[in-house]
C-alpha cells in the first residue's frame, strides 16, 4: 500500500447510540485488518520491556454520516469506477445477529436495497476516497 497516495475512512450514522458506533466502527476495522494485514505494523517494546501488539500504521478517520449519506455511498461503491477499493459495511442485519451463521442465512433472504447500513469502511487510492467523502465532517 502506497500510503502517500491511499486512504482509509470509515462512515458511521452519527445518530447511532455510542455503543452501537465502537461495535460497528470495532467490526469494520476488524474486517479491514483481515483483508489488508500489511497495514498492521509490527509488534513494539515500550521502555519496561512490555511488548504491545502492532497497531494499523496510519490513521482511519470516522466521519459523520447519515442513513441516507451511508446508503449513496454504499451504493456508488457498487459502480465498476470505485471496484479497487476495500469496502466493509456493517448493516443492521448484521448487528442484530447473533452467530454468523444466522447472518451468513438471513441475508441471503433480503435484497440488499432493504438492508440500513449502521456503517462503511473505505480504503483506496486516496483521491477516489474522496471524491466519495472528502466533505465529510469528522464524528466527534
Amino acid at each position: 500500500m502506497d500510503r502517500e497516495n491511499e486512504k482509509c475512512v470509515m462512515v458511521i450514522d452519527e445518530s447511532l447510540p455510542l455503543g452501537v458506533i465502537a461495535n460497528t466502527a470495532a467490526i469494520m476495522g476488524i474486517t479491514l485488518g483481515k483483508e489488508m494485514p500489511g497495514v498492521v505494523g509490527r509488534d513494539v517494546e515500550d521502555m519496561s520491556g512490555r511488548e504491545h501488539l502492532g497497531i494499523i500504521e496510519f490513521p482511519v478517520p470516522i466521519l459523520k454520516g447519515n442513513p441516507e449519506i451511508i446508503r449513496s455511498i454504499r451504493s456508488k461503491l457498487y459502480e465498476p469506477d470505485y471496484s479497487e477499493l476495500t469496502v466493509v459495511d456493517f448493516s443492521d442485519l448484521a448487528q442484530g445477529c447473533r452467530t454468523y451463521e444466522e447472518y451468513e442465512k438471513k441475508l441471503l433472504g433480503v435484497p440488499e436495497d432493504s438492508l440500513q447500513y449502521l456503517g462503511v469502511a473505505i480504503c483506496g487510492p486516496k483521491k477516489k476516497v474522496n471524491k466519495l467523502t472528502g466533505s465529510m465532517g469528522l464524528l466527534r
